[in-house]
């Protein structure tokens, strides 16, 4: 594994479930000025070809703004776009065999959601990175199991690169950054909001606050 390869940080952008290309495109252009270096493509609902679409109009988009690429779920679509990433969950295929196969070193990140043993498992196995939630009630998953802000904390401690996920927002965002996470992942705080960029900026201002907080309290121990 290349221990240089680049990880996630600060605000960490997912998309919407969104079938409107042209509208997905624009708000995410906007969003991306405010200094977001993050995104991740996901899309849930959409079929394969859409998706395939989607995916590669943002590839076109991130090359430009100089932003990260990571794909949600599928190796094959980050292949084919030749994104920065991927991203799997808990019932996805680990992506190391097929990028072995193909002699592409990608960034990988892992759903670990409440449980620290997959985050160790996934440390082990290779990934850049893990994330953990929902941290909090979350409007796009309303189901998700929740996970406890001091999961942040030991997995930063085992050295592990971690993102928080899940009803993350304004009112929150400094809290997870303070707790250890590297980066946060969010949608509806910056697709929701009546200025996305804005959004972005005041989200970015407020993660910063909090991981300034942590590495005090790091400097301390």
């Amino acid at each position: 594994m290349t221990a240089t390869i680049e990880r996630p940080g600060g605000v960490y952008l997912l998309t919407p479930d969104w079938s409107d290309t042209a509208r997905l495109l624009d708000f995410t252009g906007v969003a991306l000025t405010s200094g977001v270096r993050w995104l991740q493509y996901r899309n849930k609902r959409a079929e394969p070809a859409l998706r395939r679409r989607q995916a590669l109009a943002l590839r076109e988009l991130t090359l430009t703004l100089g932003v990260r690429l990571v794909i949600n779920d599928d190796i094959d679509l980050a292949l084919a776009a030749q994104a920065d990433g991927v991203h799997v969950g808990r019932d996805d295929p680990d992506p190391w065999p097929k990028l072995a196969r193909e002699g592409v070193r990608m960034l990988v990140g892992v759903s670990c959601y409440d449980d620290f043993e997959r985050a160790r498992r996934a440390q082990r196995d290779g990934a850049d990175y893990v994330a953990f939630g929902s941290m909090f009630a979350s409007a796009t998953k309303p189901a998700a199991v929740r996970a406890p802000p001091d999961l942040l904390s030991r997995a930063r401690a085992r050295d592990m690169h971690v993102v928080a996920i899940g009803g993350i927002d304004a009112s929150n965002i400094e809290r997870v950054a303070a707790a250890g996470a590297h980066a946060a992942a969010l949608i509806s705080a910056v697709f929701d909001a009546a200025d996305p960029a804005a959004a972005a900026l005041e989200l970015g201002r407020r993660f910063e606050q909090g991981r300034l907080q942590h590495e005090s309290q790091r400097a301390v121990l």
